[in-house]
């Protein structure tokens, strides 16, 4: 059955797109929190630890609303790590850091997300595509903040 949601195909197609790199970067980031959550030591260890599990549950849920309005715009979400590898701009870690560049990563990460997140702006506001340009603002906010916090724990 065709969409009729009053969003041209071409529209649709062209925030699908940019909501699949938004969806590549929040799973490469869940994934690397995740991890992170498993092997941080250090002083800072419970700190992290709990820390992070806060964030790994948060962006997993992220991950389901940004797929599902990819899906609502009429497009399959993709969902293979080798999409995600093609999708992403947060790049995996390589090894185990120290607590801090754990830290320093995921800034990183938090921050990528935003910019993709704002990137996709131009073409939710040509289609007055209110319900993706809501999500954005909404994952905009939080990445941010997320990265301000983490930020907060690499101060002297």
């Amino acid at each position: 059955m065709d969409i009729d949601i009053g969003i041209k195909k071409a529209d649709r197609a062209k925030i699908a797109t940019g909501l699949s790199h938004l969806l590549a970067d929040t799973y490469t980031l869940y994934l690397k929190t995740h991890y992170f959550h498993w092997n941080v030591t250090g002083p800072m260890f419970n700190t992290l630890h709990l820390m992070f599990e806060t964030q790994y549950t948060e962006l997993a849920l992220a991950v389901d609303l940004v797929a599902e309005r990819i899906r609502a715009l009429g497009h399959f979400a993709p969902g293979s790590y080798s999409e995600y590898a093609k999708l992403s701009s947060i790049k995996e870690a390589d090894g185990v850091p120290k607590a801090e560049e754990m830290i320093r990563q995921l800034v990183e990460g938090h921050e990528a997300v935003v910019r993709t997140a704002r990137s996709i702006f131009p073409a939710t506001e040509k289609a007055t595509d209110e319900a993706s340009a809501d999500l954005l603002t909404q994952r905009i906010q939080l990445h941010e903040k997320t990265a301000w916090m983490l930020r907060s724990l690499l101060e002297a």
